[in-house]
């Protein structure tokens, strides 16, 4: 069957084809400053992770898992983190680390103000919850698609692509936190003269933080994924490591950057994890 054989047909590829295509054309140099804006950030996060030693980060790193959640953690990001720098992919797992971090940093950054603000207007509220349910509908290939027509091949369509793919649970884990406070908690606040905006910053907020951590949580995740894939179009790190090892069918290599995709994800997981259990109990 083909389009002629259709009762009625909707070009939609071809409208948002003629939509990209335009704000290409219309918004080049808007696209311009914001590529060279990310490219700086990953710069600076990925000198600062590949200029120590080896050594070094893996000191810090399991000085952090330690005060997360203890010695085991500690002594398991130590042996993880060997594992990586003996494969041979170091800089690879450092550079994608760079990539998680700015992803989620950025995703984190826009997520929360709105949950907060979707929390606190109905409007808003109304309106993200399609725009999030689409966002997390979507396969992760397609994200790439349009951004690096953008931006074209790169690191900066990948993050790109990643914020949007990870944004959602940042905003929703924040709205369901926020809104899960109890109202006779805010409604004392209010009646002792509390401002809004001091509900927010010192009730609200902190009561709110393990949901919000949660979503942190999921964020990195989601982001570490999606870096992963988008070493289909240059992304870098250990996702051009899977690309090369399929296109080439080389097991070894793909063994050894799966491993190392591993060995981040669980470090980034149990850290956050712990860090957002240690607010729980605070709270």
């Amino acid at each position: 069957m083909t389009r002629n054989d259709l009762l009625f047909s909707i070009p939609l590829g071809d409208w948002v084809d003629t939509i990209i295509r335009w704000m290409m054309a219309a918004w080049e140099g808007f696209f311009d400053v914001i590529g060279e804006i990310l490219i700086r950030i990953y710069d600076g996060i990925y000198w600062a992770l590949a200029t120590p030693p080896f050594w070094v980060l893996i000191i810090v790193f399991a000085a952090i898992a330690f005060f997360a959640k203890g010695w085991k953690l500690a002594l398991a990001t130590v042996i993880g983190f060997l594992l990586i720098y003996g494969m041979f992919q170091w800089d690879n797992a450092m550079t994608t680390l760079a990539l998680v971090i700015e992803s989620s940093f950025i995703a984190t950054l826009f997520g929360v103000p709105l949950g907060i603000l979707a929390a606190r207007v109905r409007w808003v509220s109304q309106v993200t919850r399609p725009v999030m349910d689409f966002l997390q509908s979507m396969p992760a290939f397609v994200y790439l698609i349009p951004f690096v027509m953008i931006f074209s091949a790169g690191i900066v369509p990948g993050i790109v692509a990643t914020v949007l793919f990870a944004i959602a649970p940042a905003v929703r884990f924040t709205e369901l936190g926020i809104r899960q406070v109890d109202p006779s908690v805010v409604e004392a606040s209010y009646a002792f003269g509390a401002t809004p905006r001091r509900v927010l910053r010192q009730v609200q907020l902190p009561l709110a933080l393990p949901t919000i951590m949660g979503g942190i949580n999921q964020v990195i995740m989601l982001s570490l994924s999606m870096v992963v894939i988008a070493g289909m179009v240059g992304g870098g790190g250990l996702g051009n490591a899977v690309v090369a090892s399929i296109q080439r069918v080389n097991i070894s290599l793909g063994a050894e950057a799966g491993l190392a995709v591993v060995v981040l994800a669980i470090f980034l997981d149990r850290v956050t994890s712990a860090f957002g259990n240690k607010t729980q109990r605070a709270s």
